[in-house]
């Protein structure tokens, strides 16, 4: 029997709280963020449930909301694997601008288009940019050409479902219980994929900062079960907060 999987996205970070596009930008977590961290450990401790391993980005939000999470289940010693393949979509020429400020300059329609539609990316960032990741020492391993200057959803997903396939799919189907502490768009792409999500629903679709959505699923890996832990109202009006943030709501 495959092993249940659970999606958590980091807690609050310093320019969610700001309202900024992050993307690839290695923000850290607000104190709310650790708050948020520590009550999805809470959640799963309820749960009963014990991980054999997790996977992170290589962003510091998510690995130190993995840590936290873990902490608080009492379960430090679970192995951790961290890939770039897991970081947050590429917001291109976007990254570190005001939310609310950027749909002033350019309509509410477009900024929606370039945050939550499928294969529509933002302005792409020029490798010549200080900021584009080749200049980042923790892909210098990395061949140049796959790293991104922008990306869709879509794109995204096309860079998320190898090391899904590769990587966290064996685990599962092994029967090992899985954590993946990710990013609201990663995350999005994999629930894309684990749903069956229509290419024109996924604009509707928002991951709550630091609350943990459980996967139950059969020996092939189709969902059988899925659910956000605790209250679900809060995670609905958190999801809802995550829709607002273009608007300066």
């Amino acid at each position: 029997m495959a092993g249940q999987l659970v999606l958590l996205r980091h807690g609050q970070s310093q320019w969610n709280l700001e309202n900024r596009f992050t993307g690839w930008v290695d923000v850290d977590l607000t104190e709310q963020g650790r708050d948020e961290a520590r009550n999805a450990g809470r959640l799963l401790a309820e749960e009963g449930l014990r991980f054999d391993v997790a996977f992170t980005s290589v962003l510091q939000r998510a690995i130190k909301t993995l840590w936290l999470a873990l902490e608080e289940m009492e379960q430090p010693w679970v192995d951790v694997e961290r890939h770039w393949r897991l970081n947050e979509r590429h917001y291109g020429g976007l990254q570190g601008l005001d939310k609310a400020e950027t749909a002033e300059r350019h309509g509410e329609d477009q900024v929606h288009t370039w945050r939550r539609s499928y294969d529509t990316p933002p302005p792409e960032m020029s490798t010549d940019d200080p900021g584009h990741p080749c200049h980042d020492p923790r892909y210098a391993h990395l061949d140049a050409r796959v790293l991104p200057g922008t990306e869709s959803l879509a794109l995204t997903l096309d860079r998320v479902l190898p090391y899904w396939h590769d990587a966290i799919a064996p685990r599962l189907k092994a029967g090992h219980n899985v954590l993946v502490a990710a990013h609201g768009n990663s995350l999005r792409a994999l629930v894309k994929f684990l749903d069956n999500v229509a290419d024109d629903e996924i604009t509707g679709l928002n991951i709550p900062t630091g609350i943990p959505l459980r996967y139950r699923l059969d020996d092939e890996l189709y969902v059988t079960d899925s659910g956000y832990l605790g209250d679900a109202d809060a995670a609905k009006k958190a999801a809802e907060a995550v829709a607002n943030q273009a608007k300066g709501k």
